[in-house]
């Protein structure tokens, strides 16, 4: 059965085993959720919820938000995201969904921002090797040759090249729940 909720990354910190391996751990405050709005079939032609996170300073929402969120009688959320479910009919608007709905060894999928590093070489961004240091060169991080001359006239689309690297939406699979705080809303 497929769950969701929304969080935010609090930082890493490590976690042993029983036989002792240590495991690097991401800790999520997952919630409270609440449910704002239910698509159904019937209506919508599909089955889907509409969960909120971390509450919005009443200034900062303008009127359409506003009021799709005083349709749930809910305060204003800063995210608001879809989720198709098959058990959406089990949701109801106005409900909370906490960290309690995940169990350990879960596996999830966690979607988000990666970090953002500005406008990066191809050395760092492509993982491209670079030329010699030394005997006069001065081919040390440059990009290399671009394509050649009259045929094909052109730089291909694929060419590694410098450019913005990071913050991007980016999806990390099959990841397992080691612990869930239920009380402090924590993966």
């Amino acid at each position: 059965m497929k769950k969701a909720i929304l969080g935010k990354k609090i930082g890493m910190t490590q976690f042993f085993r029983a036989d002792g391996t240590m495991i690097p751990v991401t800790v999520i405050e997952a919630g409270p959720c609440p449910v704002v709005q239910k698509k159904t079939v019937a209506n919508e032609g599909y089955d889907s919820v509409q969960l909120g996170f971390a509450e919005l300073r009443e200034k900062l929402a303008n009127k359409p938000r506003k009021g799709h969120f005083a349709k749930a009688n809910l305060k204003a959320m800063r995210y608001l995201r879809e989720f198709r479910l098959e058990d959406a009919a089990s949701y109801e608007v106005g409900q909370i969904v906490k960290a309690d709905v995940f169990a350990e060894g879960d596996k999830v999928d966690v979607s988000g921002t990666s970090k953002g590093h500005g406008f990066q070489g191809v050395v760092k961004r492509h993982h491209q090797g670079r030329g010699r240091m030394t005997h006069g060169s001065h081919f040390h991080r440059a990009p290399g040759s671009m394509s050649a001359c009259s045929d094909p006239s052109r730089v291909f689309k694929t060419k590694n090249l410098p450019g913005h690297m990071g913050s991007e939406h980016v999806t990390v699979q099959n990841l397992e729940v080691v612990r869930v705080d239920a009380e402090r809303n924590l993966l």
